[in-house]
């Protein structure tokens, strides 16, 4: 159980570097997947947000290299809050419902289940 916790803490780590990464080096890319309909143009936008991603993905690994699985459960939990986030902008936007949920939504789900099987392990 520990072992498929920190396999998906992995994942959602990784992948939110490579989603912020590609948010520095190619941005109108990954931008129309975030669900919004009309793509926001204020300058810096998107350097923000992919830093925001990137950093948030290296807080995870920096708590999977720290060891303690609760304190990672906690990181993971705390971290959900973002596509959380990012699911109610998109949503009170007038976004795409289907990626509201199916992404953002989803990736806090699994966030959230991946903290609670470290913090019950």
């Amino acid at each position: 159980m520990i072992i498929t916790a920190y396999v998906i803490a992995a994942l959602v780590g990784l992948g939110i570097i490579y989603i912020g990464v590609s948010y520095l080096f190619a941005p109108m890319t990954v931008a129309t997947s975030f669900g919004f309909r009309a793509l926001p143009t204020a300058d810096g936008y998107y350097d923000v947000k992919g830093v925001r991603d990137i950093v948030a993905g290296l807080m995870v690994g920096a708590f999977m290299l720290y060891g303690d699985h609760r304190a990672l459960a906690l990181v993971l939990a705390v971290e959900a809050v973002i596509p959380i986030g990012d699911m109610l902008v998109v949503l009170r936007r007038g976004g795409r419902k289907g990626t509201a949920f199916g992404v953002h939504g989803a990736t806090a789900i699994v966030m959230l289940v991946a903290a609670a099987l470290l913090w019950f392990a």
